[in-house]
């Protein structure tokens, strides 16, 4: 069938719109009709020369409409509304110890826009490939293929286009509080960056009960949201005197740390912000070489990697979605949202810092 899509020709080229003919469903897939697509940091590595083929369809925070079944599927029906989150293979050792996030195969299925078999889902105007695989979705389209299992199911009466960064941003941020660091009722936490993942990771914080919450950023208006989102301290992550004021903040030391920039001086400040015992949490790959000095683990610290918060999306988006209607995660604050042919505006924006979660309608 043809759609239309937001295609990457080059990494520095501007995203285009254009028509592309997508195939049928094969085995185990499904056809989504996408209402909404988040754009996520991660997207940005398609524009790393020689990291992705091109051109590519990127976007792997999609939610939409099922509107076709291939064959083998079962659970689901034509007209239900899907988020969809990261691929996995469902087979390796880690995936059948419910840590699909930590799939054997996570690289490949998710960071390369293609898959094993060579499929060739779409097709440009002149009949070559264009690379349809990324995070297993490739959602930044009128319509996506995906694996049946890649899937979450949500009620009919939610604001569909809106949900797909609970497929992975926000997903992140929130799991990498509630699973992987385990934040304990009235610890200490601190997160540095506040884009929707450090804005999750707050807002989850709060939910969990700890009793210091400090978000740290460079951008005012960011802090300000943290502020409102339920941070009980904000700080200017270019302040000199961060570390004592962190320290102050936590009665001495931070049992936890999360950081979402990728930067190495804020990853080292992360770390000795954590009291003996502390626990820093690193989403995404740091940004050069990372060399911490040989006391910084010494006092029992540790540091732990994280992908897609360690959750189980078809439980865990489930979750997010009953916590918002109660009021305690109000996730539709991070978002902006972009008419699909805005792509290039809503990349601009979201580099810039003006915007936290755009969200292309297609």
């Amino acid at each position: 069938m043809r759609i239309t899509a937001a295609v990457l020709r080059a990494p520095d080229a501007p995203y285009r719109i254009e028509e592309l003919e997508l195939a049928d469903p094969g085995p185990g897939h499904v056809r989504v009709r996408i209402a909404g697509a988040g754009l996520c940091h991660t997207d940005l590595l398609a524009r790393v020369p020689g990291h992705t083929p091109h051109p590519i369809v990127t976007g792997h925070e999609g939610s939409g409409v099922v509107d076709a079944l291939g064959p083998g599927v079962a659970g689901l029906a034509v007209g239900e509304p899907v988020v969809l989150s990261y691929d996995a293979c469902r087979a390796c050792r880690n995936c059948l110890s419910a840590q699909p996030a930590y799939c054997a195969e996570f690289t490949a299925r998710n960071l390369t826009g293609t898959s094993a078999d060579g499929d060739a889902l779409l097709r440009d105007a002149e009949g070559d490939p264009v690379a349809s695989r990324w995070f297993g979705q490739s959602s930044l389209a009128s319509h996506a293929i995906t694996a049946a299992a890649n899937v979450v199911k949500v009620d009919r009466d939610l604001p569909l286009e809106l949900l797909g960064p609970l497929g992975c941003g926000v997903q992140t941020g929130a799991g990498a509080v509630w699973n992987s660091l385990a934040v304990r009722p009235g610890s200490s936490i601190a997160v540095f960056g506040s884009g929707s993942v450090g804005l999750s990771a707050v807002m989850a914080a709060r939910v969990a009960g700890a009793g210091v919450v400090a978000a740290v950023d460079v951008n005012p208006a960011r802090r300000e949201l943290a502020h409102e989102l339920g941070a009980t301290h904000v700080f200017d992550g270019a302040d000199p005197e961060l570390p004592a004021a962190l320290a102050e903040a936590s009665g001495g030391g931070m049992q936890y740390a999360l950081d979402t920039t990728g930067l190495p001086a804020a990853i080292t400040t992360a770390v000795y912000a954590l009291r003996p015992t502390g626990v820093c949490g690193l989403v995404g790959i740091p940004h050069g070489d990372l060399a911490l000095p040989p006391d910084a683990l010494a006092p029992g610290r540790a540091l732990v990697g994280i992908i897609e918060g360690g959750a189980v999306p078809q439980t865990f988006v489930p979750d997010l979605i009953g916590l918002w209607r109660q009021g305690r995660f109000p996730f539709d604050r991070l978002v902006t949202t972009f008419s699909l042919d805005r792509i290039g505006d809503a990349e601009r924006a979201w580099l810039e810092g003006t915007v936290v979660k755009p969200v292309l309608l297609p």
